[in-house]
């Protein structure tokens, strides 16, 4: 099991490691393609809407063929489009193989989530998000390197490579899952569709939390060295991009911490906790100081709460709608997310330009606090159906 657990963490490395080469390649690219900055938007709109497709068709995929395929095909699909990322010589080229990036990392998200929501503890989810945000950290290193060295188009092509080589070890570790199987088999025959799993009590406020907390953390990936440049006088451009790294060091601390404790607090205490800690960051951020220190504390500690938010959320998804429900929730808990972080920074990005990025802050305590207002409105919901659902004489 030990073995499954360290092939699965693999497989969330490799589910991260593309994710940030747009964004740290796109400077040099779009001068070879001589296209605007504003463009890379477009192409990673395309990959959050075929993530989208992906996440929202996984409940079926999930109920007819085993999560180790379905990982094999989309790691497939991933490297397909990274090797085409990497012979793209036009702007246009991009939207072809957006298609196949954007399908295997949706479907790879969703079905692993799902699997391990069902099969493993809080502290194995907390982990597994953790390692996502080492393949994330890894990229940019990749492409800084082919920058230097070569060209952009090699940091896609190297990326590709090393999706191969973990695509082998899923190929080598299919053994590993047989364990699983029949159980996941049973419960899998009797899985709900997505009409099905969105109509149970505390499903719909648990995807509009959801959307709220990938809102304000897709945001704050975006927009917070914009903030420190807006805000903050006298720091050269070489600190201000360094303090884009704040919010997402913050997570994956929040995210080791968590998973030493969750098994122990467990998800609701943990949520609670964690938004709590990015109410204090929030707080933080927005002392009205010339010093960058206390908003970049702040950053930190907002991501730190955030952290556990979201793997706790997808654990509790078995638990709070049952088995049967599991995939088809997590799938479009999955949609939620992308939606979410597909368009709420667009709508920072045009909020600040009428006001100030000053509001920045006061737009991420937006979403904290509809995150935590709707979550506790759905263990409300939830704990009303199970107290109202018909009950066996001997349970009484």
């Amino acid at each position: 099991m030990g073995l499954l657990i360290a092939v699965i963490y693999l497989i969330f490395v490799s589910l991260g490691l593309p994710d940030s080469l747009l964004g740290s390649g796109w400077p040099a690219m779009q001068v070879d393609l001589n296209v605007p900055s504003s463009y890379a938007g477009y192409v990673s709109m395309t990959i959050s809407f075929m993530t989208i497709i992906s996440a929202l068709i996984s409940p079926r995929l999930i109920r007819k063929v085993h999560t180790k395929w379905i990982v094999i095909v989309s790691i497939l699909l991933t490297v397909l489009g990274l090797f085409g990322f990497s012979f793209v010589s036009a702007y246009w080229m991009f939207f072809i193989f957006a298609v196949p990036y954007g399908l295997g990392a949706g479907a790879i998200d969703a079905s692993i989530n799902n699997y391990v929501a069902n099969n493993f503890s809080g502290s194995v989810m907390n982990f597994l998000h953790c390692f996502y945000g080492v393949g994330a950290v890894i990229s940019p290193m990749i492409m800084g390197l082919a920058l230097r060295t070569a060209r952009w188009n090699e940091g896609y092509r190297w990326t590709a490579c090393i999706q191969l080589g973990i695509l082998l070890v899923v190929v080598f570790s299919l053994p590993l899952w047989k364990k699983n199987e029949k159980q996941a088999d049973e419960a899998l025959a009797e899985s709900a569709g997505i009409s099905e799993a969105i109509r149970v009590p505390g499903v719909l406020p648990t995807l509009f939390a959801f959307f709220s907390y990938c809102s304000g953390e897709a945001t704050c990936f975006l927009w917070t060295s914009s903030y420190f440049a807006g805000t903050k006088q006298g720091l050269s451009d070489e600190k201000i991009a360094s303090f884009g790294s704040l919010i997402f060091g913050g997570l994956m601390l929040g995210r080791l911490i968590s998973g030493f404790v969750s098994d122990k607090l467990g998800d609701k205490r943990l949520i609670r906790i964690g938004i709590v800690t990015e109410l204090i960051g929030i707080g933080m951020i927005m002392i009205p100081a010339q010093n960058y220190l206390p908003a970049a504390v702040g950053f930190v500690v907002a991501g730190t709460g955030m952290g556990p938010i979201y793997p706790a959320i997808q654990h509790m998804a078995p638990a709070n709608f049952g088995k049967k429900n599991s995939a088809a929730v997590i799938g479009l808990q999955m949609a939620f997310a992308y939606v979410g972080s597909t368009f709420m920074p667009m709508l920072f990005g045009n909020l600040q330009q009428w006001i100030g990025i000053w509001i920045m802050p006061y737009y991420l305590l937006i979403f904290a606090l509809l995150n935590i207002s709707l979550l506790e409105f759905s263990y409300r919901v939830i704990g009303n159906a199970a107290a109202a659902a018909p009950r066996h004489p001997w349970m009484r």
